[in-house]
């Protein structure tokens, strides 16, 4: 080799932006843009432990692919282990490595020889010694990955919605992933890199960031100013410089996608698709995904008897109650009343406890307590009990219905068919009588949760009882494992997918209790506090008159009397 071609190999070798550009000519690309030479310099540069999250089209994958090749021209020893969240994902991933070694002429004494593996999802470079592990595998990240062994390890897009839309999805995927150290072998300049876009913000790339993993970001557009916090200060320096530069909202790389190509993009995938596969911001699509928020709410001391008469909302940062630990996602948080009537307090309208009974597994038995008056709820009670049909948590459910005075106890009957309500009453009848029916669900339970709670505490008609807040937070104290039997948990996490949550039993009481309420709550609040000024003060006047004029004649013309105020 002479001396100016072993210059050009050593430059290659050095720089792997220079090996990319070459790569590109020969699939007879333009040469890589900007943005893409930031994430090649990324991948050669940045720490062994990486993730790349980059928009959909920016090329990540293909670029890693040729860092792949590049890793192996240097030092064709090393073995990688591609996984995806589809075996048929990592598949192409593989298959186009194996192709560009017969593309790129550089890379032509990389093809395997005879007797090496070659079936392009699991294959040798020519140079690779003998060993167990293939220079490139492919598997699916709930494949067999158990017993693999590899020097690198390229995760590329293992989070998709279908493996991360419910609780035990999320706790399966961050448990695959966690496999990777075990896998990767020692190795002073092994890496694991993750490539991909995050579906919520529950994100497996979250959880692996919290073990010390580097995030490096790359939306299409500049961030604007009120959704740059969103990125946990992770953009990449450029787009970090146009931020500050006040290029707010302008295409990060007009080469591969101008604003016109941005434009049509966001109308073809609408606004929350757009945000979450172009932007990367995941906070539009929690919004529609989790639609319960604890700041809808409204916290405060309740009574078991009567409430004011009057109660107003804000979400200013003076209702916020600190105190209160938030459960929620990220910048949730409870909030007490803007105002109440403290003088004026009437008795409730109504009031139903709902019980979802549990089966012999390890959801709990849930229930709610809700009351009703002047067009707002009032959950004085909810909780739940580690059993089902004995007769210690029947009991408990009995005593808190004597407590708490209701008028009538609904128990679900999906589970068990009427059974559990023939157990309970002749306990409940012991402690407290009331009427007790049977509710059977139909719809799913998910979408049923949602479409019950979700307009009520939009509009501000959910008071909920302070104690209820308290007391699950010193549980998640004593035992934080606990935080999925806790109510408001499971009130942030509930989507419409089906099997949202691993436990959704005290939600799901809730959502009954609730819903037994919901004929009432077309009644306008204004209208209902109108009416009860009104009878009292006819009931006052009536008073009166019977004082001033003695009982008998207190109820002649009483009604012209009042009409005449």
């Amino acid at each position: 080799m002479s001396q100016d071609k072993q210059r050009q190999f050593q430059a290659i070798l050095g720089d792997f932006r220079v090996f990319l550009a070459i790569v590109w000519k020969c699939l007879n690309l333009p040469p890589p843009t900007p943005i893409q030479n930031e994430i090649a310099y990324y991948l050669q540069n940045g720490p062994r432990r990486k993730i790349i999250q980059g928009y959909r089209g920016v090329g990540k994958s293909w670029i890693t692919s040729a860092y792949v090749l590049w890793r192996l021209l240097k030092d064709p020893q090393r073995t990688f282990l591609v996984v995806s969240a589809s075996k048929q994902r990592s598949d192409d991933f593989s298959t186009f490595c194996h192709r560009l070694i017969s593309t790129v002429p550089i890379l032509y004494h990389l093809a395997p020889n005879r007797g090496q593996r070659d079936s392009k999802i699991s294959w040798d470079v020519g140079p690779a010694r003998p060993k167990h592990a293939p220079s490139v595998k492919s598997v699916g990240v709930f494949g067999q990955m158990t017993g693999s062994r590899a020097t690198d390890i390229v995760a590329d897009d293992v989070e998709v919605p279908t493996n991360s839309a419910t609780q035990d999805l999320r706790e399966k995927l961050e448990a695959a992933v966690t496999e990777f150290e075990a896998i990767l072998t020692p190795d002073q300049e092994s890496q694991i890199t993750f490539l991909g876009t995050p579906q919520s913000e529950e994100t497996v790339y979250k959880k692996v960031a919290e073990k010390g993993y580097d995030t490096r970001i790359w939306p299409a557009r500049v961030p604007m100013g009120d959704k740059i916090s969103g990125y946990g200060g992770n953009l990449s320096p450029s787009i970090q410089e146009m931020f500050n530069e006040g290029k707010q909202w302008n295409p990060v790389d007009p080469l591969r996608f101008d604003d016109q190509e941005l434009m049509e993009r966001q109308a073809s995938y609408g606004l929350s698709g757009f945000m979450l596969q172009f932007m990367l911001d995941t906070t539009l699509s929690d919004a529609e995904r989790y639609p319960l928020k604890l700041s809808d709410l409204i916290v405060m001391d309740t009574n078991i008897d009567r409430a004011p008469i009057n109660i107003q909302y804000a979400s200013s940062q003076e209702q916020a109650i600190k105190e209160l630990k938030n459960v929620g996602f990220t910048g949730d948080r409870f909030h007490a009343p803007l105002w109440f009537d403290r003088d004026r307090w009437s008795a409730y309208e109504g009031s139903v406890m709902f019980i979802d009974p549990s089966g012999r597994g390890s959801d709990q038995t849930g229930y709610a307590v809700v009351k009703h008056l002047h067009g707002t709820l009032y959950c004085t009670d909810a909780g739940g009990f580690h059993g089902g049909y004995d007769e210690n948590t029947l009991t408990a459910l009995a005593k808190i219905a004597a407590k708490e005075k209701v008028n009538e106890v609904i128990v679900e009957s999906n589970f068990g068919d009427g059974m559990y309500m023939n157990l309970f009453i002749p306990i409940l009848k012991k402690w407290h009588k009331c009427s007790v029916n049977e509710q059977r669900a139909h719809s799913q339970k998910e979408a049923r949760i949602i479409d019950t709670l979700e307009p009520i505490m939009n509009q501000h008609r959910l008071v909920m009882n302070r104690s209820i807040v308290s007391s699950e937070l010193k549980e998640l104290e004593k035992d934080p494992q606990v935080i999925q039997y806790c109510l408001f948990y499971q009130m942030t996490r509930m989507t419409r997918d089906r099997g949202a949550l691993k436990h959704d039993d005290k939600i799901d009481a809730l959502a009954g209790a609730v819903e037994y309420w919901v004929q009432f709550m077309s009644r306008d609040h204004d209208e209902a506090v109108n009416t009860w000024k009104s009878e009292q003060i006819e009931k006052y006047a009536h008073d009166f008159l019977g004082n001033i004029l003695g009982k008998d004649r207190s109820d002649t013309g009483k009604t012209s009397w009042i009409n005449n105020l």
